[in-house]
């Protein structure tokens, strides 16, 4: 499956987050969210892009977005993983994978789950896509520059 693209409807989901499940359209209507999928906690890009999604919370909030990452991680360990890098956003936990799939997040090779952000309206209409495995910065400065035009 291709990844979904801009003017498309974001696939609605539930998934559990450390602190019970949380939809998708739980935000419908009321904020903007930013998406993003990303390969595993702990990694050395993966902590670098929740850093970076971390030290900019407050623009994004400012914005009228919510961040929401999500991996195939346990709960536990995004438990953990957002307590050591102090991550005041949801992380979720999309353990089989479906979710992606909805998505059209592809694996890297065949075998890393890819990194994947997207920026969706509060209508629900996803308004841009970045996808990129190493450019961490930059999934976090295209999602502030698509919520400065919404």
């Amino acid at each position: 499956m291709a990844t979904l693209k801009p003017g498309q409807t974001a696939p609605d989901f539930t998934l559990a987050g450390a602190h019970g499940d949380v939809s998708l359209s739980d935000y419908r209507g009321n904020r903007a969210v930013v998406l993003y999928f990303y390969p595993k906690d702990g990694t050395p890009v993966c902590t670098k892009e929740a850093c970076h999604f971390r030290d900019a919370y407050e623009d994004f909030t400012a914005a009228g977005a919510e961040v929401i990452g999500v991996s195939n991680d346990s709960a536990n360990a995004h438990s953990e993983f957002s307590q050591t890098h102090r991550l005041p956003f949801v992380l979720l936990t999309d353990a089989a994978g479906a979710v992606a799939k909805s998505y059209g997040v592809s694996k890297t090779l065949g075998l890393l789950p890819g990194r994947v952000t997207f920026v969706i309206d509060k209508q629900g209409q996803i308004r841009h896509v970045f996808s990129s495995q190493f450019s961490a910065q930059r999934h976090v400065d295209e999602a502030l520059e698509v919520l400065q035009t919404l």
